[in-house]
């Protein structure tokens, strides 16, 4: 290959070597909750609402199927240009929803790292498949690292210390490159501590390849070398920016690579060795894939194009947004509504017809079942279903639109008021200002509820919303997230007690910002997430309410006392005691009740969701490491684990703690 053929390889957007007959492969796509394609596919709720099932092989599953879709769209253009519909994927993203505002939490899985890192690891293993000698595709986990904030994002500087680096902002990447083996990650946009993390080489190198052993390649986000000129300043030159980047470790990059890499090494800044060596990670990745290799000796050539949208990959759409809905509050239970009782059902507000989220990062949706469709779908012509919006997203109020959903609620049976947000509110580029209602809609939901008090609040949201004025009203609460294609249908089954709702939240719901630091603060341990929070929440981590009831106990350790090294199996008993099936899910938490250095309040180290029929018990046994029971020493600059004596606790949530048992280690 010529120099700049090397080039033009490295440019994620190549169009191959015609001179040697390769055919552009790698060209990238998006399968954050679907595969985004001209083509319809399969569209899945947004992560977020992933992370509230606690259910990783239930991801593993859904991104086995994107990963099909995606294959299948490959196949399909296997004799066109490919760069359409290529084999790398920009999914998923493991970056931490620190900060309850930030705009892209509908892109992510939690607040917290081990329950992400284990998302991650399913969503990766789904995604790039397990046959032993091909990947389906290669997924790109992002945005690496310590990326949360979106203002300013292009140019802005992380201040982060050495421990909280290492402790909270980094693990679940980790065990994403360590365990689920991702071909790709992405350096994100920010600088961290004054190092633009496209050319931070201790994190591209001393600490992915040097300490995590990663074998894949490193691409920067869209214009990220450019923005070391344009956005950062580290230097006025391009073609400096560019030996930079590919000296830390970023293999991949925009035109800016092609375009600057021959100039780089005739000038004599790039040794040719630094290329040759980002242009061995892009192109194994690509013979992973089998993308140079005769198409019958890759098993994935032969996924055909009925797997899109395929009758299964539809119901598990719906079978993971069922999973997702997290009941918030039930006041004397008042879900599920009986629907033998029903003769006219409100359904009211912004997200109750067909213009409910979906999300980003996907194409146009060939369906979206509404809410409001949904629902009416369920009762049947019997009951009369009607709709009034009310309020927009964000419309300042229409006095005489809320007068309408107030009469309509005033002689329903029900009214169910369907709020939240959209991409006008949070999403890429927009972080919230607030974590209220926006718009009108708190307006609206006071004057349905003062109408009638039968009123149900379903929230169709990404980022937590402090509706506590609904909590000390409201007979219930209902979390629907964004949830994809079959949102509808899932929410009429859960609110009519055809399915029991077993979501938890992925993170945790402030009464207010009182207490939450700024954003630009990047040390946890001054109150961010259920770790170092010291006030009350409206709605902890891992909280999530069933229309059946749950019992914990016997709880047992193997031992009581350890070493620093080895592990412990946690062993307990889960039984429903209520009149219906339903799933829980057993969380375990631990705390080191006397130490030298700031630890969290509590820290998530395993779960397990269970389905369980009435009377039904079941036996869970969770190993926990000693190591998880580490903090980072920054006199070592290792995990360490202090001798002294630990609380594990089994709970139904972070502050709803069934189980407790002391471990000592020595």
């Amino acid at each position: 290959m010529t120099l700049e053929e090397k080039a033009e390889q490295l440019n994620h957007l190549n169009t191959g070597i015609p001179r040697l007959n390769v055919k552009a492969w790698g060209g990238w796509n998006q399968t954050l909750h679907g595969v985004w394609s001209k083509q319809p596919t399969t569209l899945f709720p947004a992560p977020i609402a992933m992370g509230a099932t606690w259910d990783p092989s239930l991801i593993q599953s859904i991104t086995g199927a994107m990963s099909d879709e995606a294959r299948a769209l490959y196949n399909i253009n296997a004799d066109g240009p490919r760069s359409k519909h290529g084999l790398v994927f920009r999914s998923p993203v493991i970056n931490l929803s620190r900060d309850p505002r930030w705009g892209r939490i509908q892109e992510v899985f939690s607040e917290d790292p081990y329950l992400t890192g284990r998302m991650g690891v399913a969503y990766v293993k789904g995604l790039q498949g397990n046959d032993p000698h091909y990947l389906k595709v290669a997924a790109t986990v992002k945005h690496f690292a310590v990326y949360n904030v979106e203002t300013n994002r292009q140019h802005l500087s992380a201040a982060v210390d050495e421990r909280n680096l290492i402790e909270y902002w980094l693990p679940q990447w980790k065990v994403v490159i360590t365990e689920g083996h991702a071909q790709s990650v992405m350096a994100s946009y920010n600088a961290i501590n004054g190092t633009p993390d496209a050319v931070n080489h201790y994190l591209l190198t001393d600490i992915l390849r040097g300490k995590w052993h990663f074998d894949g390649f490193v691409t920067d986000d869209l214009g990220g070398v450019n923005l070391l000129v344009t956005g950062h300043h580290i230097t006025e030159d391009p073609v400096e920016a560019t030996a930079r980047a590919i000296q830390a470790g970023c293999d991949s990059d925009d035109a800016q690579f092609e375009t600057n890499i021959p100039l780089a090494v005739k000038s004599g800044r790039l040794p040719i060795a630094d290329v040759n060596r980002a242009l061995a990670r892009v192109l194994t990745v690509g013979f992973r894939l089998g993308a140079f290799d005769p198409p019958t000796e890759n098993p994935y050539t032969k996924i055909p194009a009925s797997v899109i949208r395929s009758n299964e990959h539809l119901q598990l759409s719906l079978q993971t947004a069922l999973e997702s809905m997290t009941l918030l509050t039930n006041h004397h239970n008042f879900l599920p509504i009986k629907k033998e009782n029903l003769k006219r059902v409100a359904v009211i507000g912004p997200a109750g017809d067909i213009n409910y989220e979906t999300g980003n990062y996907y194409g146009k949706p060939a369906r979206k079942i509404s809410p409001f469709q949904g629902l009416k779908d369920a009762l049947g012509a019997g009951v009369d279903v009607e709709y009034e919006q009310g309020t927009g997203f964000v419309e300042p109020a229409d006095p005489a639109a809320i007068t309408r959903a107030a009469n309509l609620a005033r002689k329903s049976d029900v009214a169910i008021l369907f709020l939240g947000t959209n991409l006008s509110i949070e999403a890429e580029g927009r972080d919230r200002r607030d974590l209220n209602l926006p718009g009108a809609q708190k307006q609206l939901m006071e004057a349905v509820y003062a109408a009638n008090p039968k009123t149900v609040l379903v929230l169709m949201n990404a980022g937590p919303l402090a509706v506590t004025w609904a909590n000390d009203h409201l007979p219930a609460i209902l979390d629907a997230w964004y949830p994809g294609e079959s949102g509808g249908t899932a929410i009429a089954q859960v609110l009519l007690g055809d399915y029991n709702p077993g979501g938890h939240l992925p993170y945790t719901i402030y009464a207010s910002l009182d207490g939450v630091p700024p954003q630009n603060e990047y040390d946890v341990s001054k109150g961010f997430t259920y770790l170092y929070f010291k006030g009350i929440p409206l709605y902890a981590f891992g909280h999530g309410l069933s229309y059946t009831q749950f019992k914990f106990s016997d709880l047992k350790l193997t031992r009581a006392t350890t070493s620093t090294v080895g592990h412990v199996e946690v062993s307990f008993d889960v039984q429903n005691t209520g009149g219906r099936e339903g799933a829980e899910v057993a969380q375990m938490y631990v705390h080191q009740l006397k130490s030298n250095v700031v630890q969290p309040i509590k820290s998530l180290r395993g779960f397990e969701r269970v389905q369980l029929a009435p009377g039904e018990t079941k036996h869970i046994t969770l190993s926990l490491e000693v190591s998880q029971l580490s903090y980072y020493d920054v006199t070592t600059h290792k995990f360490t684990v202090a001798p002294g004596t630990f609380e594990v606790m089994i709970g139904a949530s972070s502050d709803d703690i069934r189980l407790r048992a002391q471990l000592k280690v020595y």
